[in-house]
């Protein structure tokens, strides 16, 4: 009897050990893909000028310009840090916290994410990547077991409209050919990103500070972890901008499902630091 539960106690404690021990197979693939796609970048050069700006919307003239970006260095990448972010996996489902660190590139539109988190006191890990046109979204849960991995048509045109959204915080993206402008009016612009074959559109909208306030589209679906797809309207909301070396930057992000029946804010993040290189 008592070398069952020695055995039991050595088990519980070697998991627990392993559990606690830190890196694992998803976080080294994250950052060794972040290495291999930063590698391959070409860096930019110059300043953002008054005439890259030029033939923008009027709005989004504005945002370049009260954010700073107008006489600074153009990036050719950013890493974005989200610490302790309310995230839940869909409608009816628990809210975990997360910890979400991301690359977004801009010679192509590549992105890569990481999700750090636990579940029942067991390690979650995501890791959701658009790589020269192929969109994936995994997770794996006590570092080993996979729980999903969505892949297809659906999750490539999900990836790119999410890489729209979040041109104008890489503002160098913006100006990239992959984007086309649309002026709507003083305080909305629409743009449409093409690559890989693929299209999405969307509409930003901003205050008359010249501050970008959300993003919404409907080339988006919302994939549950079973693989099951929806059409649903899917939008950002920006906030709290805060000057950062002499750059002012939104460090309130929320991804929010507009379902029939009510928004679900699936994503809530504060306090962001976002880095340019």
């Amino acid at each position: 009897m008592f070398s069952v539960i020695g055995i039991l106690l050595t088990v519980i404690l070697i998991v627990a050990v392993f559990f606690l021990l830190p890196g694992s197979k998803t976080k080294t693939e994250f950052n060794e893909c972040a290495k291999i796609l930063t590698s391959k970048t070409y860096h930019e050069e110059g300043i953002f000028r008054e005439k890259d700006i030029a033939g923008l919307p009027i709005p989004v003239q504005k945002y370049f310009r009260y954010c700073g970006y107008i006489g600074t260095p153009k990036m050719s990448y950013s890493k974005v840090v989200y610490k302790d972010v309310d995230f839940w996996f869909g409608k009816d489902k628990p809210m975990i916290k997360i910890n979400y660190t991301q690359y977004n590139f801009v010679n192509k539109p590549n992105r890569i994410a990481y999700i750090d988190s636990s579940m029942y006191g067991i390690p979650f890990e995501g890791f959701d990547s658009y790589i020269d046109g192929a969109g994936s979204m995994k997770g794996v849960i006590a570092k080993l077991f996979p729980l999903f991995h969505q892949t297809g048509a659906t999750m490539d045109k999900s990836s790119l409209v999410t890489f729209l959204s979040e041109i104008l915080i890489v503002p160098n993206a913006a100006l990239q050919d992959y984007i086309d402008w649309e002026a709507i009016d003083d305080l909305h612009a629409k743009a449409v990103i093409s690559y890989y074959g693929i299209s999405a559109c969307g509409i930003f909208t901003f205050n008359e500070k010249g501050e970008m306030q959300s993003f919404s589209t409907e080339d988006r679906e919302a994939t549950s972890t079973d693989g099951k797809s929806e059409k649903v309207k899917w939008s950002v909301v920006y906030g709290d901008y805060k000057e950062i070396n002499g750059i002012k930057k939104p460090t309130v992000f929320q991804a929010i499902w507009n379902y029939d029946d009510g928004d679900l804010i699936y994503f809530d993040g504060k306090g962001t630091v976002t880095d340019y290189i």
